[in-house]
C-alpha cells in the first residue's frame, strides 16, 4: 500500500466539511465524504519545523531535538541562520519505508535544517522540488539570500528570482508547479509498480499568501480562500488521478495541518480556526487541533467521524503499519497506529501533551484538557500588535505574561466548552478527578522523558541560503561573511 500525506498550515476552521460558512473548499469536503473526518486531531506543536519533525519520526519535538532552551517555553523553528536541524541518530519515515522497497518524495518545505548534513535526499526521500525554509523574502542578497528551491540535490532557482511570487497581487504559479510534481510523480510509481510514500508539503497558505491567477479573487474570503481554493482544487486532482489510474484502492492519503491557522495576519490573511481559542504559537486549542481527513476507498468507510485523539505523530506509526514494518524498538516513540481507529472504529484511550518549546504546557485526556502553563505572548510583542488571539481575551487565560498553573491546574471540559473560556471550578469533584488522572498521566510522561539535544539554539549568518549546491551552474552562488554564531533570539 502506497501511502500520501498532504501536509499545509490551515485552521479547523478552513474546511467545509468541518462547518466553514462559504463552502469553497469542495474536494476536500468530498474526500470526507468519502473517508474518514478526525475531528480531535493534533499536531504536536503550535509551529511549523517542529511538527513537521514530530510527524517524520513518530516522536515530540523535545524528543526529536526541535526546540530550543535559549527560553522557557518558546517556540523555535528553521530560519534561514540556524544551526541545526534533523540529527541523523533519528529515524525518518521515508528512511523506515525503504526497507519495504518504498520511493519516496517530498514536494514543498523541508523545515528540518538546511545545511547539507539535512539534506531530505540525506535522510529517507528519493526525490525532493521544493524548499528548505518558507517562501519568505524578497531579500537584498547582501544580509540575506532568497531562499532556494531544490530539484532533488541541487537547487534550480530561488524563490522572488526564479520562482515568482507578487506580493501586491499575491500571484505565484507555485500550488500548480507542486501539483503538476505530484501528478507526475505518481504516474511515474504507478508505471513501475512501486508502492511510493509523497509528502505534500506546500505553503500557499503561509504568509505572504499566493495563489496562480486561475483562483486569484475568486473566493469569499479574500486572497487567504483563494489560496485555498487552489490547495482544494490541487488535492481534487491528485485523488481524482489515483482513481483513473486505478490504483486509489492501494493508497492511503492523509490530509491535514501543521498548526492552527495564524491569526497574526487576520482577518486579511489569516485562517479559521472554528470555535477554537487563540491559533499559530500557542497551545490553546486554535494553535493545536487541526483539520484531519484519512481517505482510503474500498478500505474506509465512507462518511466516517471519529473522536480518536489523534496526532500528526500517529502518521509515522501508521505508514509503517501499512507498509508491514514496525517502529523501532531502541526509543520512545509517541505516535499510535490508527488503523485499529479508521478501519474497525475503536477508540484506544491516549494522552495528547502539548508542548511550546522545553516546556509541557497542557495535556488533554478523554474530554479534560489541563493547562499548567498559560501564555499567548509577551506583553512586549502584544504592544507592537502581535497579537495570536485577535478578538479573544479569557481572563487569566489568555495570558501576556508566563503563568503558572502547576499546582492548580486550569481544567477546561472540551465537549462542553470548546473555546476554553469556562475553567471548572477548582473545588468540584469533576475538577479533582479529572486532575488527579491528569497529573497521574504527567507523572509517567516526564519520568521517562529523555529530552533530545536542542537543534534550534544557535544561529549564525554564514550557514544561510548563500551558495546551495548546484549554485554554481546557475551563477546564483552569493558570498557568505564570517562566521559568528549567536544564541537565537525566540521572542514567542
Amino acid at each position: 500500500t502506497s501511502s500520501g500525506v498532504f501536509l499545509l498550515q490551515m485552521g479547523w476552521g478552513d474546511l467545509g466539511a468541518f462547518g466553514e460558512p462559504s463552502k469553497e473548499t469542495p474536494n476536500l469536503d468530498q474526500m470526507a465524504a468519502e473517508g474518514m473526518l478526525f475531528l480531535d486531531f493534533y499536531t504536536a506543536s503550535p509551529l511549523c519545523s517542529p511538527s513537521r519533525a514530530a510527524l517524520l519520526t513518530g516522536r515530540l519535538p523535545v524528543r526529536n531535538g526541535f526546540y530550543t532552551t535559549n527560553g522557557h517555553a518558546r517556540n523555535a523553528y528553521t530560519p534561514q541562520d540556524i544551526v541545526g536541524g534533523i540529527p541523523d541518530s533519528e529515524l525518518l519515515l521515508p528512511e523506515l519505508l525503504k526497507k519495504a522497497g518504498y520511493t519516496n518524495k517530498i514536494i514543498g518545505k523541508w523545515h528540518l535544517g538546511h545545511r547539507p548534513q539535512f539534506h531530505p535526499l540525506r535522510h529517507g526521500f528519493d526525490e525532493w522540488f521544493g524548499s528548505p525554509n518558507c517562501h519568505f523574502g524578497p531579500y537584498n542578497s547582501t544580509e540575506r539570500p532568497n531562499i532556494p528551491v531544490y530539484r532533488d540535490w541541487e537547487m534550480a532557482g530561488r524563490y522572488y528570482e526564479d520562482f515568482k511570487i507578487d506580493l501586491k497581487t499575491g500571484e505565484a504559479n507555485l500550488t500548480q508547479l507542486y501539483l503538476q510534481e505530484a501528478l507526475d510523480f505518481i504516474s511515474k510509481q504507478q508505471a513501475s509498480q512501486q508502492p511510493f510514500f509523497l509528502y505534500w508539503a506546500i505553503d500557499a497558505t503561509h504568509a505572504p499568501v499566493y495563489a496562480s491567477k486561475q483562483f486569484l479573487g475568486t473566493s469569499q474570503r479574500g486572497l487567504y480562500g483563494d489560496a485555498v481554493r487552489e490547495i482544494d482544487d490541487s488535492v481534487g486532482k491528485i485523488l481524482k488521478h489515483l482513481q483513473q489510474l486505478g490504483i486509489s484502492e492501494n493508497t492511503f492519503v492523509f490530509f491535514t495541518s501543521d498548526n492552527g491557522a495564524a491569526l497574526i495576519s487576520a482577518p486579511k490573511q489569516g485562517g479559521s480556526n472554528g470555535p477554537f481559542l487563540c491559533g499559530k504559537q500557542t497551545t490553546f486549542e486554535g494553535g493545536m487541533r487541526e483539520p484531519a481527513i484519512a481517505w482510503w476507498p474500498g478500505h474506509i468507510p465512507a462518511g466516517g467521524v471519529s473522536h480518536q485523539l489523534g496526532s500528526v505523530m500517529d502518521l509515522f506509526s501508521t505508514s509503517l503499519s501499512l507498509a508491514g514494518l514496525q517502529p523501532p524498538s531502541d526509543r520512545q516513540i509517541d505516535g499510535i497506529d490508527l488503523l485499529p481507529v479508521i478501519l474497525q472504529g475503536k477508540l484506544i484511550d491516549r494522552p495528547i501533551f502539548y508542548y511550546r518549546g522545553n516546556e509541557l504546557m497542557a495535556v488533554r485526556a478523554g474530554l479534560y484538557k489541563a493547562h499548567y502553563w498559560t501564555w499567548s505572548n509577551s506583553w512586549e510583542e502584544h504592544s507592537k500588535g502581535i497579537d495570536f488571539c485577535p478578538g479573544q481575551s479569557v481572563a487569566g487565560v489568555t495570558t501576556h505574561t508566563q503563568e503558572e498553573h502547576t499546582y492548580l491546574p486550569l481544567l477546561f471540559h472540551l465537549g462542553r466548552d470548546p473555546g476554553e473560556k469556562y475553567p471548572l471550578s477548582f473545588a468540584s469533584e469533576e475538577y479533582q478527578q479529572a486532575v488527579e488522572h491528569i497529573s497521574g498521566l504527567v507523572q509517567q510522561h516526564k519520568a521517562t522523558l529523555v529530552p533530545g539535544q536542542p537543534q534550534l539554539n544557535v544561529c549564525d549568518q554564514a550557514v544561510m541560503n548563500w551558495a546551495p549546491p548546484g549554485c554554481e551552474k546557475l551563477g546564483k552562488c552569493l558570498k557568505a561573511p564570517e562566521s559568528d554564531p549567536k544564541k537565537c533570539s525566540w521572542p514567542h
